[in-house]
């Protein structure tokens, strides 16, 4: 156990940890010549199109340092606000983390949060300057922002290009020294913690841990305690750049199992996994229970589709712990299911996931945040979707999720940041200069303002340079109302929103305009109304497609026109009480890129 490593590489989005992986894979012969690619680790399409890791993914790599053979177990995270959760769950499988920062950028939000993820964990950080061999580097810079964060002396950074390979032999052996092995017991009762798990449409579900104390044979009875369920080991082993099955497991190692089990609700990441004859006498303090952020409703566009998508979710969710979902139905779509998100970065990759891994068209509604809502009666309800609100008369008040949000930004954007913050009825909170051209904004934002564009329009303004991390911090007071669609006098409950009286107006008339341009014209004249309860504050209609019945009319008495006029009127008005106005998937999509 004493020769075993297991750390994992946390950073802010874009600071090059995927590309410094590569270089660690490469100098201890992980991966051969054939097999190197760019970003070896990022195996999905997705992460490859947009350059960014959304899912951990752990590696064994062999290195000799003075003579001793070592194993060290590497765990590769995401970067993004919305992705935190992976983080967490990769840092409680570690003992070790190293710390990229970009030479270039500097210390940025998201590489604070996760720098407090693993000094929570009490983690052995070892600080890492990326992106060395960049004319644009600011060693010197970054190397006293470093060091004002995590204390120590400048020395202790190690240079480094994920590019050039630069200092890559240096970050291996501060690994062997710096990082502690793991402690357990071999001779204890197994006590092995689950951190991920991944869906093989041939060998089932293949959950992947780390062993805290004990030994795990292959064949082996085993229980999940959490789940009460029990198998038998078929196949145990490590992770390499593909699974490498092995006869036995100790403690210390990080590895998958597979035992044949079908069913997604019976692996739960966090779960410990014991012997069925010698139980373990408690389980492993796993990682926190994830927080969904926003929520919002999928539905199959066909509504025949309904067992399929809910089995693509379950799928989906075993490869995404984060995603949450239950059961609902819309009057507009029919059945679906209700989600909840870390942001809408995931959100969007939830969609394009099931796209193209389970080839499921879904149409998704606008998504919302959770609030409070405290009846006349006494009575206290957590609403998800607008529909569940009670009767306004009952309602005593709303509370709604504030936020703590913290932006580190170069002074030149400071102005705009500040006001972009204020015009999202943001607080400030405190202020402090990090250097002489960067400065960190705290602020309380209620969530609801920022789920939408808040992250792309902050990226915009400060030309990518601000940084964006943010934590729950309370529920408040606040003066929210519901605003309804109406579609040819029929609310389309998944158009609904929750939204703060002052906005009501503003946003009820691009909905309605917007809506307006999307929605194909019928035969009959279709009015479009925004209202709040009873009242109606916007409307467009779209104009009836008309076939030209005066046209045969030449000439002669007006009456005849008129007649026919009349005539055409009438059938357009009874058209009107049976017709049913389709709206298109477009339609709700656009609706949700609203500025």
């Amino acid at each position: 156990m004493k020769n075993i490593r297991n750390f994992c590489i946390i950073a802010h989005i874009d600071h090059g940890k995927s590309t410094l992986a590569d270089r660690l894979l490469e100098r201890t012969n992980t991966v051969s010549a054939k097999d190197l690619q760019e970003q070896v680790l990022d195996d999905m399409d997705i992460e490859r199109e947009r350059g960014i890791t959304i899912k951990s993914h752990a590696i064994q790599m062999d290195y000799e340092y003075e003579g001793e053979q070592f194993r060290l177990n590497l765990i590769d995270t995401p970067g993004h606000v919305d992705f935190s959760y992976e983080v967490s769950r990769s840092i409680a499988a570690c003992e070790g983390a190293l710390l990229i920062v970009d030479a270039t950028q500097g210390i940025q939000a998201q590489t604070i949060s996760n720098l407090y993820l693993a000094i929570d964990n009490d983690l052995d950080i070892i600080p890492v300057l990326n992106k060395m061999d960049m004319d644009t580097a600011m060693p010197e810079e970054v190397k006293e922002q470093i060091v004002e964060l995590l204390g120590g002396s400048e020395d202790e950074i190690i240079e480094a290009s994920g590019k050039t390979g630069l200092g890559v032999d240096e970050i291996l052996s501060r690994i062997i020294k710096d990082v502690p092995h793991p402690k357990g017991d071999e001779n204890a009762p197994l006590q092995a913690m689950i951190f991920d798990s991944v869906y093989n449409s041939y060998r089932g579900i293949i959950a992947y841990f780390k062993i805290v104390n004990g030994t795990v044979n292959k064949g082996d009875h085993v229980k999940f305690v959490n789940t009460g369920k029990h198998y038998h080991a078929d196949e145990i082993g490590v992770l390499r750049l593909k699974q490498e099955p092995r006869k036995i497991m100790k403690a210390g190692d990080v590895g998958y199992i597979i035992s044949g089990i079908k069913e997604a609700k019976e692996v739960k990441v966090g779960d410990t996994i014991t012997h069925f004859d010698n139980p373990c006498d408690a389980a492993v303090e796993g990682f926190e229970e994830v927080k969904p952020m926003l929520y919002a409703g999928i539905y199959p566009i066909d509504t025949d589709d309904y067992e399929d998508l809910r089995y693509s979710m379950e799928k989906l969710q075993l490869n995404d712990a984060s995603l949450t979902y239950e059961p609902e139905s819309s009057m507009a779509l029919g059945f679906g299911f209700r989600c909840g998100f870390l942001g809408l970065l995931h959100m969007e990759i939830v969609q394009e996931r099931l796209d193209r891994e389970f080839n499921m068209n879904v149409i998704t509604t606008v998504p919302n945040v959770s609030y409070i809502v405290k009846t006349k009666k006494g009575e206290e309800y957590e609403i998800h979707n607008p529909s569940g609100l009670p009767d306004p008369g009952l309602i005593e008040e709303i509370q709604e999720p504030f936020i703590d949000a913290q932006i580190i930004t170069k002074t030149d954007y400071y102005g705009q940041v500040m006001r972009l913050c204020l015009d999202k009825r943001g607080e400030l909170k405190k202020e402090s200069y990090l250097s002489s051209d960067r400065a960190e904004l705290s602020f309380d934002i209620p969530l609801a303002e920022i789920v939408f564009d808040f992250y792309d329009k902050l990226k915009s303004i400060s030309k990518g340079y601000a940084s964006f991390d943010y934590q729950i911090s309370e529920f408040r007071k606040a003066t929210l109302v519901k605003l309804d669609i109406l579609v040819n006098s029929e609310k389309v409950d998944a158009l609904s929103s929750l939204i703060h009286a002052d906005n009501a107006y503003k946003l009820g008339r691009k909905m309605v305009d917007k809506l307006q341009e999307l929605i194909p014209r019928q035969q009959f004249a279709v009015p479009i109304q925004a209202a709040i309860g009873s009242k109606i504050i916007a409307r467009s209609t779209i104009r009836a497609v008309r076939k030209d019945v005066t046209a045969k009319c030449y000439g002669g008495d007006i009456t005849r026109k008129r007649k026919l006029l009349e005539k055409q009127k009438k059938g357009k008005k009874r058209m009107k009480l049976v017709g049913n106005v389709e709206i298109p998937q477009n339609a709700f999509l656009a609706v949700l890129k609203l500025d």
